[in-house]
């Protein structure tokens, strides 16, 4: 890839075209930026120079989403968190639901986020 440059006063700064992407970031791909640029500034500047950022921003908010959908099944699955609890004692369901969103969302940001 060529970078062009534009001359500001004394300075050439790097004239970047980010590429259009259609797809959200979501949350998942704003937390992974900021993860990003806190933590490994290098990588981070590398994907934006290279204008690949948001496209692989989006593409891992989408395989978060995809992964968080998967786990949550799996975990009501495996703790029996059916529509018929949800009928008989919505308090309960609720109970479990949170708690089965929320540890699905700490796999999430260890397996895919904060790595």
């Amino acid at each position: 890839m060529k970078l062009d440059y534009i001359k500001v006063g004394d300075y050439f700064i790097p004239a970047l075209v980010i590429a259009e992407e259609k797809r959200p970031i979501g949350h998942w791909g704003r937390l992974h930026k900021r993860y990003l640029e806190e933590t490994n500034p290098i990588r981070y500047n590398q994907l934006a120079l290279s204008c690949e950022i948001y496209k692989y921003l989006a593409d891992l908010n989408e395989q978060a989403e995809s992964r968080l959908e998967t786990i949550i099944r799996q975990m009501k699955e495996a703790e029996g968190v059916t529509e018929e609890l949800k009928a008989r004692q919505q308090l309960l369901w609720v109970q479990s639901m949170n708690s089965i969103r929320n540890r699905a969302e700490e796999i999430i940001k260890a397996e895919l986020i904060y790595i």
